[in-house]
């Protein structure tokens, strides 16, 4: 499933013992005079109004203009994650024909039929009866002993699924936040691979650089391979360093008006657009001419131009990667609400940070589980016999934009306080001990600020204790 939800790996690294003995103490005499946080009337733990703000955060760094990745360090750490995590996939290196076992597979490890209840959106259980039909429509048996891939770009945001359908399933009735075939989402420009096709037609199964799964076929422009490829890498271009930014309405052209582009999305820019030739009916000089995918009728591929207002959040490359850059672009999504599996046309917890870092061109693994245990990152990871003194020595030593994965969770850190670390995340809530030890829990369904030492992971065990890994986009 999506991320949020990803099962944690067998952690294969940890600290050095001596390394922990050494932090220990440092910790555990830090612990010793925290005082312990308030809480305001908002009940959510820890946070004034100063702590939502990115100056603030910024004005406690050192250095926090200093360069943690050049661009050179960053394109070879995306490298080493095309190369060395299987989470990810290299479009362009599929071979000109796979086995349809292959294919058979893949497609069915995804869409297998559920084992557990479900229900629609009116706390209906969904019937064997409709959970048939819905998996009769991935036609699994009909994938030739051949396929041969076809290459297209996605022209709209669109919903990545586990199955091809729109039916919305929950695990529990009346709870309608986290639809459970709700995988993914794809943005403008993402190339991709078409395997296979639905039974009603409507559907296609696709490999993207980071996912695959079911995609409305009306989400897809095909065209030929090598345009399809070329378009990610066009120069000159302009990167979205906003939340989000939408082209200019315009009559003429609907698949290009109002098209959301969300943070990190390259597009090409059209810098020899002649300067008073109209786009769309509309004079550009106060906009940005770009060139953006469109689906024609016949669900071919066009490459045509577009307006993006010059007031949107923009860059002509990917930001430099600092302190305050990681702070500025992380914060910029706060008070979104959160969206499983990207739903609600906004994002979950993974996809938060690796649209944070894909702002600096850094590529980071679709969800939790893989983001955990990449190999490409900078990594640190812990066992359930580490003692929560370890854990506490590793926090003192964290910095911002490091990753902190707890089961089916991520956090990034902002900054310390008084000993305290804090983090911003894409979550549905937190837990934790008032001062008379009663549990609280806040539902926050957004991105939010919050303390990491006092939260609870459950009734019983604190969220240090429950730590994974902490990945570390440095050197």
């Amino acid at each position: 499933m999506s991320e949020c939800s990803g099962r944690p790996r067998a952690l294969p690294v940890r600290l050095t013992a001596l390394l922990l003995a050494l932090l220990a103490g440092v910790a555990s005499h830090a612990a010793a005079r925290t005082p312990a946080p308030s809480v305001p009337p908002h009940a959510v733990i820890g946070v004034e109004d100063r702590h939502l703000q990115p100056d603030y955060w910024i004005g406690r760094q050192p250095a926090p203009d200093r360069v943690i990745l050049d661009d050179a360090a960053i394109a070879a750490q995306n490298q080493r994650l095309q190369a060395s995590d299987r989470s990810v996939h290299d479009v362009a290196a599929l071979p000109a024909t796979l086995a349809g076992e292959q294919v058979r597979a893949q497609v069915g490890k995804l869409s297998s039929p559920p084992t557990r209840t479900l229900y629609d959106v009116k706390g209906t259980a969904v019937t064997a009866a409709a959970l048939a039909t819905i998996i009769d429509n991935a036609a699994i048996a009909a994938i030739p002993d051949q396929v041969t891939p076809r290459f297209g770009l996605v022209v709209h945001r669109a919903d990545l699924r586990t199955f091809p359908t729109r039916l919305r399933v929950f695990s529990t009735a009346g709870d309608t936040d986290i639809d459970r075939f709700q995988e993914s989402a794809l943005f403008p420009g993402t190339p991709v691979a078409v395997l296979h096709a639905s039974a009603d037609g409507q559907w296609r199964f696709v490999i993207s650089p980071l996912y695959a799964a079911w995609i409305e076929a009306s989400a897809i422009a095909e065209g030929n391979r090598d345009t399809v490829l070329a378009y990610g890498s066009k120069s000159p271009s302009l990167v979205v360093t906003g939340a989000t930014a939408r082209t200019v309405y315009n009559p003429e052209e609907p698949g290009l008006s109002q098209l959301q582009l969300d943070m990190g999305v390259r597009v090409p820019l059209l810098a020899d657009w002649p300067a008073d030739a109209p786009v769309n009916g509309q004079h550009p000089y106060t906009s940005y001419v770009i060139e953006l995918p469109v689906r024609r009728e016949d669900g071919t591929l066009a490459l045509l131009p577009a307006l993006l207002p010059r007031t949107a959040d923009v860059a002509t490359d990917y930001l430099p990667l600092t302190p305050t850059q990681l702070l500025r672009q992380s914060f910029k999504f706060l008070g979104e609400r959160y969206g499983w599996g990207h739903s609600y046309n906004t994002r979950d917890c993974s996809g938060f940070v690796s649209e944070v870092y894909r702002s600096f061109g850094v590529t980071l693994p679709r969800n939790t589980s893989d983001q955990a245990v990449s190999p490409a990152l900078n990594r640190i990871a812990f066992n359930p016999e580490d003692t929560r003194e370890q854990r506490m020595a590793v926090l003192r030593t964290l910095q911002v934009g490091d990753l902190v994965y707890i089961p089916g969770h991520v956090m990034m850190v902002i900054g310390q306080e008084n000993g305290t670390t804090y983090m911003i995340h894409d979550t549905t809530g937190i837990t934790y001990r008032d001062a008379g030890g009663k549990l609280v829990r806040a539902r926050l369904n957004s991105v939010a600020v919050t303390p990491l030492e006092p939260l609870m992971f459950n009734s019983e065990q604190p969220t240090i204790d429950r730590i994974t890994s902490i990945q570390r986009i440095r050197p």
